[in-house]
């Protein structure tokens, strides 16, 4: 072959090559315009989503904005700031109505079910599989749980408060009672309540109590109880262990001799307990707001006590993020509410900047808790962590479908009735079963 043929040969090679190059650089070129102005809009609450003072509510989400902004140039997030808690649901539903929902949004406590059945929610159950990273037994389960409907998961958990019992040290130590451990029971509590509970002063009337706030709802989840299947659709309130937990409260209230405990003598140091949100240990703990709260006893928290068909186990609340089924950032979206609920550098901050806890185990299990707990209290002693990963661990989810609201009204209505006495306690669990089943299948 001559030489001119061999040229020959090679020039549609060349050409080739530099066409598929041109191509390859023009396949970038757009990629990259694709996501220059690309806004992500974020929907959230602005104050404590655990109702306690607060500093700043944006510090978190605003350094986990510029990561996810760093990570993806020439895409923005926005959001609207100013918008309080007890407004946030008016505002979100006024956005579903002008089709202009946020891309990412923090889920109204309570609302799950609503916004899932009405198509607003987009099931994550794809995004999820799709993402090779992503291991959902990174979370707590009841956290997890949360967000979970009819075994569809429509949203992340971002952080999680559990209940915990706070404990009087003071008072304790002047009755020379042991601060209770972590085992302790409700004969335990009940125990302590009748050795506390007495007239100090000698005028008659008994002024030093037990505790205050603990009710029903609190003992069925101490005691192990399941009030409801997982779908709502049948409630147990039948249930031998809600029978005891009924009967628990009845008889710890029956130590009082008729009194009714108010917040206002927990506050001035006269009660022993009073379940509360890890929200209120970690807002009241550090000084100034503790002596602008509790500044006349020393307290601290512990696990509520175990029934006998329990651990101790207590209800879990959860700030729940999710994603707007009609945004047209599906990916970017993804990648933004990984951002706020499973990186962990975000969910580290959380422990330093906010009264909730994480709800990725990595994250409160890691040395960090204990440092901000020991800032929180220097020199006092602090709440053992162990203790604080455990309740994480055994938590219980509060029911998120749309009739639970209504169920739990009903009930409360009702076994106030059988706690007073005014009830039986069988036939009136009973009857009261009956009635929410007949509103579930509404």
């Amino acid at each position: 072959m001559k030489s001119g043929d061999k040229r020959t040969v090679w020039i549609p090679v060349i050409v080739g090559f530099i066409l598929f190059v041109i191509a390859g650089v023009c396949a970038v070129e757009n990629f990259r315009e694709t996501r220059q102005g690309q806004v992500i809009h974020f929907g959230m609450i602005a104050g404590s989503y655990w109702d306690v003072p607060t500093g700043s509510c944006y510090e978190v989400i605003d350094a986990a904005i510029r990561r996810f902004e760093e990570k993806h140039p020439g895409v923005k997030v926005t959001y609207t700031s100013g918008i309080l808690k007890e407004d946030y649901p008016e505002w979100l539903a006024e956005q579903i109505l002008l089709g202009k929902e946020p891309d990412v949004f923090m889920v109204p406590a309570g609302q799950l079910d609503i916004l899932a059945s009405m198509g607003v929610l987009k099931d994550l159950g794809r995004l999820m599989e799709a993402d090779k990273e992503f291991e959902k037994e990174e979370y707590y389960p009841a956290a997890w749980q949360y967000g979970n409907i009819r075994n569809t998961q429509y949203a992340l958990p971002y952080e999680s408060v559990p209940t915990l019992m706070f404990v009087n040290k003071t008072l304790l130590d002047k009755e020379k009672i042991n601060m209770p451990g972590a085992d302790w029971t409700w004969e335990d509590f009940l125990s302590i309540c009748k050795q506390v509970t007495k007239d100090t002063d000698g005028d008659g009337v008994i002024d030093q109590f037990g505790c205050f706030d603990y009710g029903w709802r609190e003992a069925v989840d101490s005691n192990g109880a399941t009030l409801f299947e997982k779908d709502g659709t049948i409630s147990r309130f039948a249930d031998s262990r809600v029978e005891s937990a009924v009967r628990f409260v009845r008889d710890l209230n029956g130590v009082n001799e008729g009194y009714v405990v108010t917040a206002r003598e927990f506050d001035q140091g006269k009660v022993a307990f009073r379940p509360f949100a890890f929200s209120e240990y970690r807002t009241y703990k550090p000084y100034p707001w503790r002596i602008k709260k509790y500044s006349d006893f020393e307290w601290d928290c512990v696990k509520l006590p175990s029934g006998p068909d329990g651990n101790g186990q207590s209800a879990l609340d959860t700030l729940l993020m999710g994603i707007g089924s009609r945004s047209r950032q599906e990916t970017l979206a993804w990648e933004f509410i990984k951002e706020l609920c499973y990186e962990e550098e975000t969910q580290l901050h959380l422990l330093e900047a906010s009264q909730g806890l994480p709800v990725l185990r990595k994250a409160v299990e890691s040395p960090l808790l204990k440092q901000v707990l020991g800032n929180d209290n220097p020199g006092n002693g602090n709440m053992d962590v162990e203790v604080i990963c455990q309740v994480m661990e055994e938590a219980r989810e509060t029911p998120n479908f749309r009739l639970y609201p209504a169920a739990m009204s009903l009930a409360d209505s009702e076994i106030g009735y059988i706690i007073s006495g005014e009830r039986s306690i069988d036939s009136g669990l009973l009857k009261l079963q009956r009635e929410v089943n007949s509103l579930l299948r509404q």
